[in-house]
């Protein structure tokens, strides 16, 4: 099955974390925490912890987020994890992983699995989708009457 939905940053807050002991790089590292909101087949909200190596000012660089989202997907209620990275060069996105993490399913969303990926137009839409399985089929609420 695929969700699709538009998403938008609602907060991206710095938390000054930075590995320790300090080993100079390139780029600095940094960790930040961000909420987003879900419009579309996956409807909903979620809680990321976001971290990266990369220089603002060119736009150059990688992260890897490790996002808690609740809401729907396709009229199914409740929570799930999933973990997403990719690298820019200031213009693209290469190298892109996304992996929803095992077990970590509840509600009507319970033994979720899959993959996805995410994307932004060149109006700076953003845009998500979850490729998902359920190891058990629950009815959504429309189902249910």
């Amino acid at each position: 099955m695929r969700a699709t939905a538009t998403f938008t940053v609602q907060a991206f807050a710095p938390t000054g974390l930075t590995p320790e002991p300090a080993v100079p790089t390139g780029l600095p590292v940094s960790v930040a925490t961000m909420e987003k909101h879900f419009e579309g087949a996956a409807a909903g909200h979620s809680a990321t912890l976001f971290t990266s190596a990369f220089d603002h000012g060119t736009g150059v660089g990688t992260y890897v987020a490790m996002e808690s989202f609740e809401g729907s997907l396709d009229g199914r209620e409740g929570a799930f994890n999933f973990v997403h990275s990719a690298t820019t060069s200031g213009s693209d996105r290469t190298a892109e992983f996304f992996h929803i993490a095992p077990s970590s399913g509840t509600g009507d969303l319970a033994g979720i699995s899959g993959a996805g990926g995410m994307a932004v137009d060149a109006d700076g839409t953003h845009r998500i989708w979850f490729d998902y399985q359920l190891d058990r089929q629950r009815p959504t609420r429309a189902e249910k009457g």
